[in-house]
């Protein structure tokens, strides 16, 4: 058996939020494909708001944007990933209609 690399070029999509002028906030949405759907798949990623302007709704605001462009996207499924430390964050995920479907693991390099 030998294993074999095929690369493939995906997709990320920044978006961000800016109040007078300074980004305060901003959320990645990265588009994937694999061989078992037509479709892609995407991830959103490292959703943040500035420490100062939490708790008014700007990330769920931003998570809304994600979700409605993963939608444009054809996205077949959309995959978020929190911390166990983060339940706000975690709350608001179940709220915006996520699934809490099982756990990450991870390697750090």
């Amino acid at each position: 058996m030998e294993i074999q690399k095929e690369e493939s070029v995906g997709k990320i999509i920044r978006l961000f939020v800016r109040i007078d002028g300074r980004e305060i906030g901003h959320a990645f949405l990265c588009l994937c494909k694999n061989d078992q759907h037509e479709q892609p798949f995407g991830l959103m990623e490292d959703v943040f708001i500035s420490e100062e302007c939490r708790g008014r709704g700007l990330g769920t605001k931003l998570a809304n944007k994600l979700i409605a462009e993963a939608k444009k996207q054809n996205c077949y499924k959309l995959v978020a990933c929190s911390r166990h430390s983060r339940p706000r964050v975690h709350k608001m995920y179940l709220k915006l209609g996520f699934q809490d479907w099982g756990k990450e693991f991870r390697i750090n390099f």
